[in-house]
């Protein structure tokens, strides 16, 4: 298959291209760039006035198949990413049973293989279970295809057993996701433990929490090697223990997420205790979140990630205290960012590309990220002026669990090319 995508504006940092370029896909990979290319029998794609960049990658989903397939599927969730502009997901082990063996990963790999609309790259458990007690299959699951392992949803909390499954992963050169989390500082705290939780009377979790854990992780990855990976990164602290990881060149990398960059604690009392305002870790104060986008600009992060967590509604639908935790974000991400970080002026859109398609493929060492000649041809369109109001209703995920329902955005994906082949999505 020949499909020429002719005159958007190019965008790959890892070529340092941004201008008017035509793209050229053959036999599902990149064969050319330029500023005009003729190839005669090509299916074109019309470009005009749309950004094309390589495919975005959400490397922190929750696609909650098997086992709870009432919130989520393999398929149901790979169409949410292509509607919202990605290419690709990485999907979390806390599946029932839990993604601990390679019978779950081939499952998982299986029904997005039959159903999928984007990629899909399984994380298997770093421990049996997720109950942090016995070192997972690694090597039996990376040969099944995962391209990493967490026990995310739960931190690994025993310093011994982190540090064999830093030791064991390195083996595989797979990276190690940490939920940051510890579970006595936290317990029973329902949001930041701050101003807000003081005021609503409600139970609070503090940032130290998060910090004590990246903490000690970075001294065991310092004493013992392997790629150790933050999820969801939350706090400014912790946001300087990875940037001082960093400088001392140890392979410490983290993410974060829309929801930390874009809104803060407050909002549980702006919104009457919505608990679409209840996430793990939980929204952090102001000082917190400009740190975030600090640390975008200055390249500390890795990567946006959207720990989309879908619910059922009737789960969400009661008090605060008792909701779960959790929010989902594969179809409003792009819009979001795009129009409160780069046409704020915070971050310039290769940047974002970066982290939105480059960093997360580097990261899980999985194809994709860059347009290449010879690279996959996974690659992203989408409309920088298009108006999109956040619509829950209209979500093509199960869930509806957004906090951001109501925001309107510039920036709307327009179309996803996977392996050369565009993807159709059903009439919906």
């Amino acid at each position: 298959m020949r499909l020429l995508v002719r005159g958007g504006r190019l965008v790959d940092p890892t070529q340092d291209l941004d201008g008017p370029f035509d793209l050229l896909v053959e036999d599902g990979v990149v064969a050319a760039i330029d500023g005009r290319i003729d190839a005669a029998g090509a299916t074109v794609r019309d470009a005009d006035g749309l950004v094309v960049t390589p495919g975005w990658i959400d490397m922190h989903v929750h696609l909650r198949e098997p086992g709870q397939e009432y919130k989520e599927t393999v398929k149901s969730g790979t169409l949410a990413a292509a509607a919202g502009g990605f290419t690709a997901v990485a999907c979390m082990a806390n599946t029932v049973p839990v993604n601990d063996n390679p019978s779950v990963t081939e499952h998982i790999l299986k029904e997005a293989a039959r159903h999928g609309f984007a990629r899909v790259y399984p994380i298997g458990a770093a421990s049996k279970g997720q109950r942090g007690e016995e070192l997972a299959e690694i090597g039996e699951m990376v040969a099944a295809g995962v391209v990493a392992v967490s026990d995310d949803g739960y931190p690994v909390a025993n310093p011994a057993l982190m540090r064999r499954v830093l030791e064991y992963a390195r083996h595989f050169d797979v990276p190690v996701i940490q939920h940051a989390q510890d579970l006595e500082l936290t317990a029973g705290g329902v949001m930041h433990e701050g101003e807000w939780s003081t005021r609503l009377g409600l139970p609070g979790w503090p940032g130290a929490g998060e910090d004590i854990i990246v903490a000690r992780d970075v001294l065991l990855a310092e004493d013992y090697g392997g790629r150790y990976h933050v999820a969801h990164l939350s706090t400014a602290r912790a946001l300087g223990l990875v940037r001082r990881a960093k400088e001392q060149g140890l392979a410490v990398t983290c993410e974060v997420t829309p929801h930390h960059l874009l809104l803060t604690d407050e909002l549980i009392a702006t919104s009457e205790f919505s608990p679409n305002a209840k996430m793990n870790p939980p929204l952090r104060g102001e000082s917190d979140r400009r740190a975030l986008l600090a640390g975008l600009a200055d390249g500390t992060v890795d990567a946006i990630a959207s720990d989309h967590a879908p619910h059922h509604p009737d789960e969400k639908d009661v008090e605060f205290s008792l909701a779960p935790f959790g929010v989902i974000g594969l179809e409003t991400n792009l819009g979001l960012c795009y129009d409160r970080l780069v046409r704020s002026g915070i971050l310039t859109l290769p940047r974002l590309v970066e982290l939105f398609s480059s960093g997360p493929a580097r990261l899980l060492g999985v194809p994709g990220g860059t347009l290449r000649v010879g690279a996959v041809a996974d690659v992203t369109l989408f409309d920088p002026d298009a108006e999109l109001t956040v619509e829950p209703a209209a979500f093509r995920s199960k869930s509806r669990n957004t906090p951001f329902a109501g925001w309107t955005v510039r920036g709307r994906a327009v179309g996803t090319i996977v392996g050369g082949r565009p993807v159709e999505l059903p009439a919906g």
